[in-house]
């Protein structure tokens, strides 16, 4: 199937109404239909906590109601994509993130409580609860794309730059939370610098053919518009090579799969509905999605 068809745009349509979370239902909506923004506010507030973090299944993978480091992160970029961050929200997230950082100013992806929980066996089994650059860059990163001032994310931004700087190795997780950092960190003279002297270790993590298979992270991952900072790691060629297999990979029932294997049934349609809906996002954001897409509206 190929999304440059107004009738693969439709199928993906039919997808998502009929099998993601209703907040993403709500950003399909926003995305392509001119939808409002204030619906995904809505929703968005029902994951979160009363410490000012989120949970309660906001990360699929983390069913439990106690807000997690990572879950914050899925709210700042879903608040990010509708281009709006309401002060009371962030003073409560940066309040959370602050109560739950390590003294460098670095958070984990998740806290000891994920052990306890509902949750997938990765995270369950998780075990460095020290800070890391994966979350603590991303979110770093969203808040000065939007020019949030507060104290922990200055002492996250410490934190960042002096792991960047120290970086020998990475994952594709950790490569797509840097390159937010580097993308929007106020030192962009400082960032072009790291991102030029890490390109060969994220390079190393990101799978180069287009028909790879299995839980592997591809270029379209982390590039996932032309203007990101990771851009010119790839060559044109590659970025459309895995364009069209982006478009191919669409499935006869609208969505597109899962490059992993899930670990139970109830969280298979909300992943496949936000990959669905990346997906599309990312091939907008490269011209390859057909007429039916609406131009992004104006937030209200």
């Amino acid at each position: 199937m190929t999304t440059n068809s107004p009738e693969a745009l439709h199928a993906a349509e039919h997808f998502v109404m009929r099998n993601a979370r209703l907040i993403d239902r709500h950003r399909f909506a926003f995305h392509f239909q001119s939808g409002p923004a204030h619906p995904i506010r809505t929703v968005l507030d029902a994951y979160r906590n009363v410490d000012g973090g989120y949970g309660n299944g906001l990360e699929p993978d983390l069913r439990g109601h106690g807000s997690q480091p990572v879950a914050a992160e899925v709210a700042l970029r879903y608040l990010d994509e509708i281009g709006t961050m309401p002060t009371p929200i962030l003073d409560g997230i940066c309040t959370y993130l602050t109560s739950v950082s390590d003294d460098d100013g670095g958070v984990p992806c998740v806290l000891p409580s994920a052990r306890h929980t509902e949750a997938a066996p990765w995270w369950r089994e998780y075990s460095d609860f020290s800070g890391g650059l994966n979350p603590t860059a991303a979110i770093a990163g969203l808040l000065h794309k939007h020019h949030i001032s507060h104290p922990w994310r200055d002492h996250a931004t410490a934190f960042c730059w002096s792991r960047v700087s120290s970086m020998r190795w990475t994952d594709p997780y950790e490569a797509m939370a840097v390159c937010t950092f580097l993308q929007h960190a106020a030192n962009q003279q400082r960032a072009r610098q790291e991102i030029d002297r890490i390109a060969p270790m994220i390079t190393a993590v990101i799978e180069s053919d287009p028909a790879a298979t299995g839980h592997v992270h591809k270029p379209l991952d982390l590039v996932t518009s032309p203007d990101h900072i990771a851009r010119r790691l790839f060559a044109d060629s590659e970025i459309e090579e895995h364009l069209d297999a982006l478009e191919q990979e669409q499935q006869d029932d609208g969505g597109w799969p899962l490059s992993w294997q899930n670990w139970t049934e109830s969280t298979t349609p909300e992943w496949r509905g936000i990959v669905t809906l990346r997906r599309l996002l990312t091939l907008r954001a490269h011209g390859r999605l057909g007429t039916r897409s609406a131009s992004r509206p104006q937030v209200r």
